[in-house]
């Protein structure tokens, strides 16, 4: 599936991605599509949709943060070579 957008979050613990991936899902029309966790902890989300519910999970994680966001970012019409990077493909 092509997405219009990506949404992404990076936060610390696997606990709190879990929360905020809830978050995301339950606040705008997006998709789960990827969990990273690398050294220390930190934990990337990705997640695809439609521009404006890409910013509408970002921003849902952003104003009720139950954990430090240490990034956010809404990549809109990601090019082939990212989705392919982020989908796996």
């Amino acid at each position: 599936m092509r997405y219009g957008a990506y949404a992404i979050i990076e936060v610390l613990g696997s606990a709190n991605a879990v929360i905020c991936i809830d978050q995301m899902l339950k606040t705008s029309d997006v998709h789960f599509l990827s969990k990273n966790t690398k050294c220390g902890g930190h934990t990337t989300l990705v997640m695809g949709g439609e521009v404006s519910a890409a910013q509408a999970a970002v921003d849902a994680v952003k104003d009720n943060q139950v954990c430090e966001v240490f990034m956010s970012a809404v990549i809109s019409a990601p090019s082939d070579e990212l989705r392919r990077i982020v989908e796996g493909k």
